[in-house]
């Protein structure tokens, strides 16, 4: 009783709020650390943690545009103007969770996600496919790097998740839902995925306006960009080749794998499997269960891949401090050392809470476990104004100020599709989508 009271009072706090503490965090990079309540039970937990970390997406949404900035603080060469495009599709993803739980009106997010909407009609495009970062409040490219400077098909990938996750869920016959649906649906039309082959059977990840192809990436072996081929496949008006994903993506290096880790076969990918977000971003969307290809299970490559990550910090055979059953989770985050993508094989005793967290779907009892660490026993350490703090490392005694977009979009949405599996059902009944993956050879149990 007394849990459920306090918990209501959490939850009762005005979701649009100021925040003028955790503001303050962005402008001195000190992190806010909010209150920990103990003996929450599981499910008001998660609650809680869904919920802290939507703030990140629904408080400190740049409030010109509605679009996700790329981090809470200051760093490198870039401030709080620069939002990142494929952040901001997981965080549509993570407002739809919260309209669906009612920590967001229907209507408030619709209008929201509108403006939003029309602020990406005017934004800088390429050919209809967005920057990785773009200015906030003018919507021109901010460069990633000296020659990306133009379209990034694969954040414009992660974007297109959350923006068709929109308009199949605003599905009312309102004003708002009816402009919502119709802007969406715009954009959609209007980008170009197969511009991004040059004509070859590859998809190409950068063009530039003003250095063309000169990146020359193509995208292959397996990683976090298997969504980019599914959406790529699935557009109505300039849609990619079913011999891009073929041809392209499924003859990488780094493709096929087969082989044991920590007594765990790993059908795809790198050795250890990668970083833990190779098995988040595509599959915010895109449900693994039952999923199949000629190269693959789904589900038993992201459960593998979360095992052997879980395992890897359980044996910690670098003898990490604080690693263990109930603190795990490596994948792409800041570190003591600048950003980098943490993994088994590039393990540098940096925790990252959103990786466990993330992996709810795959491993609910050693994330649930972890989750349980971070708040109950570390929460003075981690929880702040959006949910824990990017990463930590107790073998360096450090504790990033910081919270990124990328990482606390993933533990809303993959919590959510473990407790209810919304964002799933929403993504794979999409018509398009369904047609996508059929011409790409996928098999799945949502036809």
């Amino acid at each position: 009783m007394k849990e459920k009271k306090i918990l209501s009072l959490l939850l009762l706090m005005p979701f649009v709020c100021a925040l003028p503490v955790a503001a303050q965090e962005n402008l001195d990079n000190t992190i806010y650390h909010a209150p920990v309540v103990k003996g929450l039970s599981d499910s008001a937990l998660l609650d809680l943690v869904q919920r802290q970390s939507l703030r990140y997406f629904w408080d400190f949404a740049h409030p010109v545009s509605g679009m996700a900035r790329e981090r809470s603080n200051k760093a490198y060469t870039y401030g709080l103007e620069t939002t990142t495009t494929g952040g901001t599709g997981f965080g549509i993803m993570a407002i739809i969770v919260g309209v669906e739980r009612k920590w967001i009106t229907r209507d408030t997010a619709a209008k929201m996600l509108l403006k939003l909407t029309r602020f990406l009609q005017q934004a800088e495009r390429y050919h209809g496919i967005f920057p990785h970062w773009m200015h906030g409040a003018t919507g021109k490219t901010i460069p990633f790097s000296e020659y990306d400077d133009g379209a990034d098909i694969v954040e414009s990938a992660y974007l297109f998740q959350g923006l068709l996750c929109a308009r199949a869920y605003f599905n009312r016959q309102t004003s708002v839902e009816v402009s919502l649906r119709s802007g969406i649906s715009q954009l959609w039309n209007e980008a170009d995925w197969n511009w991004h082959t040059q004509g070859k059977e590859e998809l190409f990840w950068h063009w530039s306006p003003k250095y063309d192809w000169k990146m020359n990436f193509s995208i292959h072996g397996w990683n976090e960009c298997l969504i980019t081929f599914v959406i790529a496949a699935s557009s109505t008006t300039h849609p990619i080749d079913p011999k891009v994903y073929h041809e392209g993506w499924a003859q990488g290096e780094n493709f096929k794998n087969g082989k044991l880790y920590y007594g765990f076969t790993l059908p795809l990918g790198f050795p250890y499997g990668g970083p833990l977000f190779f098995s988040h971003y595509s599959f915010l969307g895109i449900d693994p269960h039952g999923l199949s290809d000629r190269y693959a299970d789904y589900w038993k490559q992201n459960l593998q891949h979360s095992l052997i990550n879980y395992t890897h910090c359980v044996q910690n055979p670098k003898k990490y401090e604080g690693y263990g059953a109930n603190c795990w989770g490596l994948t792409a985050s800041d570190s003591y050392d600048g950003y980098d993508a943490h993994s088994p094989d590039n393990d540098l005793s940096v925790i990252s809470p959103t990786a466990a967290l993330s992996s709810f779907p795959y491993t609910p009892v050693q994330s649930m476990a972890a989750l349980r660490h971070f708040y109950d026993e570390r929460g003075n350490q981690l929880w702040g104004a959006y949910g824990f703090v990017d990463a930590f490392s107790d073998t360096k005694k450090w504790t990033a100020q910081s919270y990124l977009a990328i990482d606390q979009g993933p533990i809303v949405v993959m919590i959510e599709n473990y407790r209810s599996g919304l964002l799933w059902n929403l993504f794979m009944k999409i018509p398009e989508i369904q047609n996508g993956l059929k011409n790409l050879g996928f098999t799945t149990i949502h036809r």
